[in-house]
């Protein structure tokens, strides 16, 4: 092997694994528009 293939085969994307906890993203998610829509209502912006 050489010292290329060596780091080629380490080097991650940074993308999303296909395995975790679906569900914590999802309330995540919910938690994050819920705070998106209280900020808009209290600065009036709606």
């Amino acid at each position: 092997m050489s010292a290329a293939s060596a780091i080629a085969a380490r080097v991650r994307t940074g993308g999303p694994k296909g395995d975790g906890p679906k569900i914590v993203e999802h309330i995540a998610g919910w938690i994050l528009v819920m705070v998106l829509a209280m900020l808009v209502t209290r600065l009036g912006l709606l």
